[in-house]
């Protein structure tokens, strides 16, 4: 059973459905296994809580 994870910023739920099922698509054209044996789990973390380059995402424009 494949466990994905995802690590990323917030995002709408239309846009993590939209992930969750194209992740699972992959998954099910490339491996030939259920929908149902594919899970994806999508950790976000807020803009002020991670930083790219020395710099907090929050901060960036």
């Amino acid at each position: 059973m494949p466990i994905v994870t995802v690590q990323q910023g917030p995002r709408t739920v239309e846009l993590k459905r939209d992930l969750v099922r194209r992740i699972t698509d992959a998954f099910v054209d490339t491996l030939q296994i259920p929908a149902e044996a594919v899970q994806v789990w999508i950790h976000e973390t807020p803009a002020d809580s991670w930083g790219i380059g020395g710099q907090l995402t929050a901060d960036k424009k």
